[in-house]
C-alpha cells in the first residue's frame, strides 16, 4: 500500500501540502531578495558604513530565511481531514495566509528597529542646540561684566546714553 495513495488516487492532502511548500517557499525567495536589494539602500544609511551595512544585510537575510522556513515547516501539519478539493484549497489559503502575516510581521519589526536605531545614531551625530533662557535674571550691584568697578549707578542714565529709570513714586 502506497503512503500518498488513497483508493488508487493520490491523497488530495498530499497534493495540499505540496501546493503549500512550493508557495510558501516562493513567497519566502521572493520576499527575501526583494528585502535584500531594497533594504541595503536603507541599511547603508542606518549604519554609515557599507562594510557593515552588507553584512548586517546578509545576517538578515539568513535570519529570515531560518525562521520563515521553520514557520513553513512547523505549520505544515494540518490535523484536520482534507477530503474534497474544496476543503484542501481552504486549509491551503488558511496557511499561506499566516505564512504571509508571519513575513509581514517580520518585516515591520525589523523597519521599526532599524529605524529607531538609525534615529538614535542620528540624535547622538548631531549638534546640541543652546538652551533658550527661561527669563532674565536682574542684574546685582557690584556683579556687572566688567567687575564691581563698573557696575552700579554710574552705568545708568543719560552720560552712557541709556535709559533713565522713571523716579520713584511718592
Amino acid at each position: 500500500m502506497n503512503a500518498f495513495k488513497k483508493g488508487g488516487e493520490m491523497d488530495v492532502k498530499v497534493w495540499m501540502y505540496l501546493a503549500y511548500l512550493a508557495v510558501s517557499i516562493g513567497l519566502t525567495v521572493w520576499v527575501a531578495r526583494a528585502l535584500a536589494r531594497n533594504g541595503l539602500v536603507f541599511l547603508e544609511e542606518v549604519f554609515a558604513d557599507q562594510r557593515l551595512a552588507g553584512a548586517v544585510n546578509n545576517l538578515l537575510v539568513v535570519g529570515f530565511y531560518l525562521l520563515n522556513l521553520g514557520y513553513v515547516t512547523v505549520g505544515m501539519k494540518d490535523s484536520e481531514p482534507v477530503a474534497t478539493t474544496s476543503q484542501a484549497l481552504e486549509a491551503l489559503s488558511r496557511k499561506v495566509g499566516w505564512v504571509l502575516l508571519v513575513l509581514g510581521l517580520l518585516h515591520f519589526f525589523n523597519v521599526f528597529a532599524l529605524g529607531r536605531y538609525r534615529r538614535s545614531r542620528l540624535r547622538q551625530l548631531a549638534p546640541h542646540p543652546p538652551i533658550a533662557p527661561v527669563g532674565h535674571l536682574p542684574v546685582q550691584p557690584g556683579s556687572g561684566p566688567l567687575g564691581p568697578a563698573m557696575a552700579g549707578p554710574a552705568m545708568s542714565g543719560p552720560a552712557t546714553g541709556g535709559p533713565t529709570p522713571p523716579p520713584p513714586p511718592r
